[in-house]
């Protein structure tokens, strides 16, 4: 059985995204999401075929987003706490909203230390 990277949900990111995302379909690639990054070998081998996980450029934290959906651009942000060796579920960024990452990020600065 494969390795599990453990994430961390302090901001109700997974409650939230039960309630915003529009349909069936996108909260099932949200679970699909959320399992990829759990699954440490995506990890060891830096492959994430389905969220396409990429550090956010053009910000001095190392905040991570990955695709929900690439079409409709639905996002998740990551951190990394190396201390404790899990993921930081930070936020969920909406289809229409994921082209501006950096006022995102500014916009919610609390929740990323």
């Amino acid at each position: 059985m494969a390795e599990i990277k453990k994430l961390l949900d302090q901001f109700g990111i997974i409650f939230e995204a039960n309630k915003v995302l529009p349909d069936d379909t996108h909260k099932l690639q949200f679970l699909e999401a959320l399992a990829e990054l759990e699954n440490n070998d995506c990890h060891k081998s830096s492959s994430f075929p389905k969220t396409r996980l990429h550090r956010v450029t053009g910000y001095e934290k190392a905040i991570y987003r990955a695709d929900i959906n690439k079409i409709s651009g639905w996002r998740i942000h990551v951190q990394y706490d190396k201390a404790a060796k899990q993921l930081l579920l930070k936020d969920i960024i909406p289809g229409q909203q994921h082209d501006d990452v950096i006022k995102i990020i500014k916009a919610k600065k609390n929740r990323y230390d």
